[in-house]
């Protein structure tokens, strides 16, 4: 298979230049390869530089074709023909239409853009648009479509994709798979979106000492990291249990050594022997002892060495954990209820009438496309906004709420401080203790909100809503995968599953949703003007 992108011993930087990633080395062909690893650790950054946007700070790339680099739409970006690309060639057909083109017009033309466009447009999820359309009236949905249906009008050799389906709701989603399904050139793909890349023919993880590709889509690269992450365990159990089997030889070692002391001690006692010999007895037991002690400290040190090597190991392939204190929900308790709920924007109803009830610890989560009206509706379940009309009923002080981006922590405090502002009466010792349940310990806790990746942002958010004087029983979430690393998303499930609170949940993430244990969805209809 030729090669469509290489990169030779390629390395970058952040803007502070600290390293992001060593030498890598990685040949693409016409073939899906997913990109994967925690935030921060480069991906975006990589793929930039295989655009051509941003240069490396060492390395190669050699590209052998076009490559079309998935970019967001802008408001300001004129009408659909111009956010397309194709308004001049347009412009140019339609002047040789009307026989008044010149000789660039002839150069510019393509007679078989009408059917690539329509084609395009359909595979997109928005078929119809009309090209003299102004994208500032597009969702921003709409537009991440529109930049998908652009690549497609221009049919590149190699796809560049940065998560490329956040945002999106299930028609933009669909899209995303079914272009990538059908392609035959290459792509890279940026992604958490586990079902993306389940399609991918094979999985390359970024980590900060390079990259490691696995042949094969998640579910198999899944399987070969969970399987290291037992190895590791294992290798740590052996050199724990080679530590004490080592200190446990030691100590016979010197109580050995102490018998033979004691013995010669009584010889010398006697005084039956010759002054002499004594005096070599002495001296062998004391090389002997010294020899030991040296192979002792030796044995200890590199078993411990071993020991440290295995913990390095755990904790370089084994996620962190999140421990929700319970909620304490009864069953039967009533936590929500909603009757004949409607929302509106502006004076127009974007949503509703919704009625819906929430008993014990259900797990709903609420559907719909982008513009549906979801995350206006979780708001007024949680009480930031009012409805337009019907009725809401919530148990007091037991919702609480986490958008994607987590909204509730100010960035310029510190993790400590961002507790301590929503409940001042928790001391600072407390607070500590609160955030070490959620992996902040010691010095993470005094980090600035600022500065935390998505996954520590969502973790520090749980950690601020689980600290007051109650805990939540219902757990409203709005989107809250997008800005998430794998690892964070499935360190997330493990303890949303594992909890006893209610649920009501904002995603298009269907592994997530199934993880989490939903029981019914709830489905919004866009309502359209006019």
């Amino acid at each position: 298979m030729s090669s469509l992108l290489v990169f030779d011993r390629l390395s970058a930087t952040r803007p502070d230049r600290t390293p992001l990633f060593p030498e890598l080395t990685l040949a693409l062909g016409r073939e899906r390869v997913g990109l994967v690893g925690r935030n921060g650790c480069g991906k975006s950054t990589l793929l930039a530089i295989a655009a051509g946007l941003r240069e490396p700070a060492s390395g190669t790339v050699t590209s052998h074709g076009t490559a079309g680099f998935l970019q967001q739409v802008q408001p300001s970006d004129g009408n659909v023909a111009q956010a397309l690309g194709i308004a001049e060639v347009i412009g140019a057909m339609a002047r040789l239409e009307h026989g008044v083109g010149s000789a660039d017009d002839a150069a510019l033309a393509q007679w078989d853009l009408p059917e690539r466009l329509e084609q395009a447009l359909a595979a997109a999820g928005l078929s119809g648009l009309e090209v003299e359309r102004d994208v500032a009236s597009l969702s921003g949905g709409e537009r991440t479509r529109l930049g998908l249906a652009r690549l497609m009008v221009e049919r590149p050799d190699l796809l560049l994709l940065d998560e490329p389906t956040n945002n999106l709701d299930q028609v933009g989603r669909e899209a995303i798979h079914v272009l990538l399904r059908d392609w035959q050139g290459g792509a890279l793909v940026a992604s958490h979106d586990r079902a993306l890349l389940e399609q991918m023919d094979r999985i390359a993880e970024l980590t900060p000492t390079g990259v490691t590709v696995h042949g094969g889509g998640w579910s198999s690269f899944a399987a070969a990291r969970d399987a290291a992450r037992e190895r590791a365990e294992a290798e740590l159990d052996r050199a724990k249990r080679a530590v004490g089997q080592q200190a446990q030889a030691a100590q016979r070692q010197v109580e050995k050594q102490a018998r033979r002391d004691k013995a010669g001690r009584a010889v010398k006692a006697r005084g039956d022997q010759p002054k002499i010999l004594l005096s070599k007895r002495r001296e062998r037991a004391e090389h002997t002892a010294a020899g030991n002690r040296l192979l002792a400290e030796r044995q200890t040190q590199e078993v411990l060495e071993t020991l440290d090597h295995a913990r390095k190991r755990v904790a370089a392939v084994t996620p962190l954990t999140i421990a929700l204190p319970a909620s304490g929900l009864p069953a039967n308790r009533v936590v929500l209820e909603m009757r004949d709920v409607t929302i509106e924007r502006a004076g127009k109803r974007v949503a509703g009438p919704i009625s819906l009830s929430l008993t014990g610890p259900e797990r709903v989560s609420l559907a719909g496309s982008n513009g549906s009206g979801k995350t206006s509706l979780l708001r007024v379940v949680t009480g930031k906004d009012r409805p337009a009309s019907g009725m809401v009923r919530r148990t007091s002080g037991a919702v609480a709420m986490l958008d994607q981006h987590v909204q509730l922590l100010d960035p310029h405090l510190t993790l400590v401080d961002n507790i301590r502002s929503y409940y001042p009466e928790i001391t600072i010792h407390k607070s500590h203790e609160i955030l070490a349940r959620f992996a902040f310990r010691n010095r993470e806790a005094l980090r600035p909100a600022g500065t935390l990746s998505g996954g520590e942002k969502l973790r520090a958010g749980l950690a601020v809503v689980c600290s007051g004087p109650r805990v939540p029983q219902l757990l409203v979430l709005d989107e809250p995968t997008n800005h998430l690393d794998l690892d964070a998303i499935e360190e997330l499930e493990r303890a949303l599953a594992a909890w006893d609170g209610a649920l009501l949940v904002v995603s298009h993430d269907a592994a997530f949703l199934e993880a989490i244990g939903i029981e019914r969805e709830i489905s919004l209809t866009t309502k359209k003007s006019g």
